[in-house]
């Protein structure tokens, strides 16, 4: 169901509120630029500090702009279930394509209470769910035994964002669930990698700025044209680097800022990047070839 180049995008604000047609032209420079599909509201678009209109309006303008020509993934996880089902449900009802649902953060559950999370989660909503495993924001990390059986007993749990940067446990996955079940990154810096262990795509921050080539990297693999796909992915790690000096989304948004997008500066608890991991971010832009504004 889900395979390519997903981005995992930014929501942009101006002067501290949503910047709509800030969204309007990234997600429009997305689409034109060879994107699968669209994940809004997720950690890259720091869903903890949207309101409740502002996460349905940035779902919302995402539709409207993807327009059917490709998905729209909502976030829609949290520590709770009951918070979950009732975020999966709104997702549902304003229309979104599929649910990007984080394991439970905090509370620490066991693999038993993971499953059961799920399993409530996928029993309340007919939308496709991706799992987003990512233990190092989380502090749990969901096993592949676990994922193997929410697969076999739920159909609409149809793949997971697998960020927990342990490629060992992707082949596990692979081995244990086999082709039927979606395997995306959720680190940039190990999508081609992971496609070549079995992968189907990747749910990227790095496309935010380079669609096209995230794209291409992962349609050049899939067409057997993998020295080019390396060529890419050797071309970008640098970059993909320099957006993780410091947390995510705060570099994306600073590139973003610097290549003359849409994004502003992200809500407290995150503050704008320093200075000295600005420079790095700069050198590594125009190393790129990027023309920066």
């Amino acid at each position: 169901m889900y395979k390519g180049s997903y981005v995992a995008i930014v929501t942009p604000f101006k002067d501290d509120a949503l910047d709509e047609s800030g969204l309007r032209k990234n997600l429009k420079f997305l689409i034109n630029n060879g994107s699968d599909g669209i994940v809004a509201c997720a950690t890259t678009g720091e869903s903890p500090v949207l309101s409740d209109e502002e996460y349905e309006r940035v779902i919302n303008i995402c539709l409207e702009e993807a327009d059917g020509k490709i998905p729209v993934i909502a976030g829609a996880g949290t520590n709770s279930t009951v918070k979950t089902i009732k975020i999966a449900q709104k997702a549902r009802k304003i229309g979104a394509n599929g649910l990007l649902i984080v394991t439970p953060y905090y509370n620490k559950p066991t693999q038993q209470g993971l499953y059961q999370h799920y399993k409530a989660v996928a029993s309340e909503t007919d939308l496709p769910i991706i799992i987003y495993n990512v233990p190092g924001r989380t502090g749990v990390n969901i096993l592949p035994q676990t994922v193997a059986r929410l697969a076999n007993d739920c159909k609409n749990i149809v793949g997971i964002k697998e960020a927990s940067g342990n490629l060992d446990q992707v082949s596990e996955l692979v081995s244990l669930i086999g082709e039927g079940f979606d395997i995306l990154s959720g680190d940039d810096s190990l999508t081609l990698p992971m496609l070549a262990i079995g992968a189907k795509g990747v749910i990227s921050v790095i496309a935010n700025i380079f669609p096209r080539d995230v794209s291409d990297m992962c349609k050049f693999f899939f067409q057997g044209r993998f020295e080019e796909a390396r060529k890419l992915h050797i071309k970008m790690f640098p970059v993909i680097k320099a957006l993780f000096v410091e947390t995510n989304p705060i570099p994306v948004k600073k590139a973003m800022e610097l290549m003359g997008m849409p994004a502003g500066n992200p809500r407290l608890p995150l503050v704008s990047m320093s200075e000295d991991n600005v420079a790095i971010l700069r050198k590594r832009l125009i190393e790129y070839g990027v023309k920066l504004c």
